[in-house]
């Protein structure tokens, strides 16, 4: 008896896990082949060095996660994030406005963003795709209106950097740490939280969820505010790690982002995803393309072997989910 009840657990587990169990099983080929070309990937320095590069974008993929487990779509990410930059250093080097008062304007501006990406999207019922891909446009346009063709640089000192701490001679990515946080938190946040419930009621079925006394638009309007929050706080992490202002950067970070929450287990049509399942997928990207570079295979092959991956993966899980919902389904008692 307490055999059977174990192996129920772990199917009860495996089942409900199952999409972040692939995504592990992929990373750790991944880092495997990649190992056999370069040993120098088994140490911890370099892992660290690695990933550091792909913080930033993480912090659009938790959005995107929970943009996406909701059933609508946000494209701007990318644009939000740089658009905070601009402005940031706009404020500050133009028009001498001091520093911190600056990081305070970026952080406004996110929400702002996400704001009106939230209320067209929620209150005047505007497709999702059709809303962010504008303001994909229109946020970075004003970053291009506010900065043109030029950089800014001379950030104070005390920010350029502050994104890591060397403590006793070791240098520590404090980006990392609060990568980290921001997993757990949205984690808890989509599992553990009223809130997250909405959020996937809505993924898995809007209007049921209204009927079901969800307030819809209020949930929906703030996971766009969260999503542009969240891209501000990328943007500037990532103006301290390059100390320089410009329009063009991050530019196709959505499209990574999306690539990693997707891989990830999240259903690109809502109802099903975890922000541990992008954090492992965040890592397998991080290890995919690393590894092809050391292998020096081409840019283009690269992209084509990530496009192939996407599309196994979207095929994959949504033949895990066909696979769930007719486990779900009652059994017909013959008469």
């Amino acid at each position: 008896m307490e055999k059977s009840k174990r192996e129920s657990r772990i199917a009860l587990f495996i089942n409900e896990y199952l999409s972040e169990i692939i995504a592990f099983s992929m990373l750790a080929v991944v880092f495997i082949l990649s190992t056999l070309n370069n040993p120098e990937l088994f140490t911890v320095g370099y892992l660290f060095t690695q990933f550091s590069f792909y913080l930033e974008l993480g912090f659009i993929a938790i959005a995107l996660t929970i943009v996406i487990i909701s059933g609508n779509l946000d494209l701007s990410v990318a644009s939000t994030l740089v658009m905070t930059i601009c402005i940031v250093g706009w404020t500050h080097i133009d028009l001498g406005v001091p520093m911190a008062i600056s990081l305070i304007i970026g952080i406004l501006v996110g929400v702002i963003a996400g704001a009106i990406n939230g209320y067209m999207i929620s209150y005047l019922k505007l497709p999702s795709l059709v809303v962010t891909l504008g303001t994909l446009s229109l946020y970075r346009g004003v970053a291009e209106i506010l900065l043109g063709d030029h950089s800014l640089q001379g950030f104070p000192e005390w920010f350029v950097g502050i994104d890591k701490i060397v403590i006793q001679g070791t240098q520590i990515k404090i980006i990392f740490i609060i990568y980290l946080v921001l997993i757990i938190l949205a984690a808890v946040m989509l599992q553990r939280t009223v809130f997250g419930r909405y959020v996937f009621a809505l993924g898995v079925n809007e209007q049921a969820a209204r009927y079901s006394g969800v307030p819809t638009q209020k949930v929906k309007f703030l996971i766009f505010v969260i999503s542009g929050l969240l891209c501000s706080i990328g943007g500037i992490l990532l103006l301290s790690r390059l100390g320089v202002a410009r329009y063009d950067l991050a530019s196709g970070w959505e499209l990574q982002a999306i690539t990693a929450v997707v891989l990830g287990g999240t259903l690109i049509t809502g109802g099903r995803g975890t922000a541990q399942g992008t954090f492992i997928a965040l890592m397998l990207v991080m290890f995919l393309r690393t590894g092809m570079g050391i292998a020096n295979i081409k840019i283009e092959s690269q992209m084509t072997i990530v496009g192939f991956l996407l599309i196994f993966s979207v095929v994959l899980y949504q033949f895990i989910e066909k696979y769930r919902s007719e486990r779900r389904k009652p059994v017909d008692k013959v008469q």
